[in-house]
């Protein structure tokens, strides 16, 4: 049973007072499914990685069949653009993912809701159509309680 994004209690480490930024990365080919597939588990391991190693903080990451979802803080605002890159090369190389060349970010500001922006991608397989409610979508990852 996956836990509502709001009722998280983890912790973040202490450089975590980084603005948090909305990330969207699309895979090259739209419409497709590359990302949910045989690659799927492998991905969300390399967030998981990625997070684990301080590379980022991830607060929530989505699979989309063709795009992923990330609310990421980093340590050092001025290299965020080439972690992400790296992150990118990695998944291509092991994955044989083809992406779109750079990502969409967007920094979030103080009207905007963490929690908020965490339920609208919890939700976001829902509005796809691709589940009826996002508890049935497994393409989640979350840092562990506590």
């Amino acid at each position: 049973m996956r836990v509502q994004f709001s009722n998280l209690e983890h912790r973040s480490p202490e450089w975590v007072d980084a603005p948090v930024y909305f990330i969207t990365i699309c895979a090259q080919k739209r419409g497709g499914n590359p990302l949910c597939g045989d690659a799927a588990q492998e991905i969300l391991q390399s967030i998981q990685f990625y997070h684990e190693k301080d590379r980022w903080y991830c607060d929530l990451a989505v699979l989309m069949p063709d795009h992923v979802h990330l609310l990421l803080s980093f340590r050092e605002m001025e290299f965020y653009a080439k972690v992400i890159g790296d992150w990118k090369r990695w998944i291509a190389r092991n994955c044989g993912i083809v992406w779109q060349e750079n990502f969409f970010e967007h920094r979030l500001r103080k009207e905007e809701s963490l929690d908020q922006k965490g339920q609208y991608l919890i939700n976001n397989p829902v509005r796809a159509g691709l589940v009826a409610d996002s508890k049935e979508w497994p393409y989640f990852w979350q840092p562990p309680p506590g």
